[in-house]
């Protein structure tokens, strides 16, 4: 039986982000006692995959970072390009056995942060705690009570929504026979792919030297592909847009993210809260997450310092999210082109602006700047029908 003041479920991008934050000495309020329950290998752990995100000079985890750019470019589907430099912002490309291993160096060497691989059975709180079963891979039980509990693990429903669209993805990192990419320059979204009848696709590339890059296809749609489809899309990709040449795969990745404008409990009980994607981190019109983890991981920490009650806070403003739903639904009923909207957004507004914009940290005025830059009409019927729809319920992906 352990005793410690926070629980953190689950050792993804969520999980390991908060841990890693109380396992450094306070600079300000007290140490706080953790244990983060971790799932053995096998069906309940994350799968390998890599997160992207911008930010401003130098980050918490440059250390592990694979590689970062400072030039955007999009193509649209004709095939004309915009391109664009985000300095001050860099675009960074993290692997998860990176960050993993950067994480897990610092819970080594912490007295306040303790790791436990044990998959978690039940969690039962009330206003004074919580006590979480568990069991190791041995089948040993384990029983751990705690103030607080943040939950990271994935939710097996999701909550009900207006529009739900899935962004899934197939990723192959590459080694080709020639120096053809330039690793000064990420391209973030390629339209010069097939469009699918319902939602988008784009293809994404993101080099990291002469020689080596990562190289997926996307879709946003109601429905995942089989594993074939998958294959060919990046195939036909990379010789026929890319020409590429001779390359060898040396990895893959694959992932699927929930589009939603849900909304997203971030309270289970009067002790136990999620956070990340479980905790309504992912934004809704991009699939992007890590940022929004940072903040509420940071959030979190500091009130756990200063000894104030730990809710997370919204991952993203009321603004953010309204907005979002409309552009959901105007992709969802096939009044805009997807690939059209995109393109048409990275062409017409500075880059900068437009990360900042998916950031949430643009004001008013410049949010309306990037509005007026979408089909006006079509958004604005999307708008109106919002309030009169259903929120219906749908099993995760």
């Amino acid at each position: 039986m352990l005793h410690a003041e926070v629980a953190i479920l689950g050792a993804g991008a969520a999980g390991l982000s908060l841990a890693h934050r109380l396992s450094h000495p306070a600079r300000q309020g007290r140490p706080v006692s953790t244990v983060l329950l971790d799932a053995p290998p096998g069906p309940l752990r994350p799968p390998r995959r890599t997160w992207c995100y911008w930010e401003a000079g130098d980050g918490r985890y440059d250390d592990a970072v694979t590689a970062e750019w400072r030039r955007l470019r999009v193509h649209d589907p004709t095939g004309r390009s915009s391109e664009d430099d985000i300095a001050p912002l860099r675009y960074k490309m993290l692997r998860s056995d990176d960050f993993e291993r950067h994480v897990g160096h610092a819970l080594a060497h912490s007295d306040d942060v303790r790791r436990l691989e044990a998959a978690v059975e039940t969690v039962r709180g009330d206003a004074d705690g919580a006590e979480i079963l568990a069991r190791t891979d041995d089948g040993r039980p384990v029983t751990v009570h705690a103030r607080w509990v943040f939950d990271s693990r994935p939710l097996a429903r999701l909550p009900a929504a207006r529009t739900t669209l899935l962004q899934h993805f197939r990723g192959w990192f590459v080694r080709t026979d020639r120096p053809v990419f330039d690793p000064g320059t990420a391209l973030l979204m390629d339209f010069r792919v097939p469009q699918p009848p319902q939602g988008l696709a784009f293809g994404y590339l993101l080099p990291t030297d002469r020689h080596r890059a990562l190289v997926e296809y996307t879709q946003f749609s109601h429905a995942v592909l089989p594993e074939h489809a998958y294959e060919e899309a990046l195939r036909r990709y990379a010789d026929d847009v890319l020409c590429l040449g001779g390359f060898e795969v040396t990895a893959t990745e694959t992932g699927v993210i929930p589009m939603t404008d849900a909304r997203f409990a971030r309270r289970a009980s009067p002790s136990v809260f999620r956070i990340g994607a479980a905790g309504g981190a992912t934004r809704p019109s991009t699939g992007y997450t890590f940022s929004a983890v940072q903040r509420q991981t940071r959030a979190v920490a500091d009130a756990l310092r200063a000894g104030r009650h730990p809710l997370p806070p919204p991952a993203h403003s009321a603004r953010s999210r309204a907005m979002d739903a409309v552009m959901l639904r105007a992709l969802d009923s096939g009044r805009v082109d997807g690939a059209a909207f995109f393109a048409r957004l990275f062409a017409q507004v500075p880059m900068r602006r437009l990360l900042r914009f998916l950031d949430g940290e643009t004001r008013l005025h410049e949010d309306l700047s990037v509005g007026i830059r979408t089909p006006v009409l079509p958004m604005l019927r999307s708008a109106a029908e919002l309030p009169w729809l259903p929120r219906t319920p749908r099993h995760g992906p």
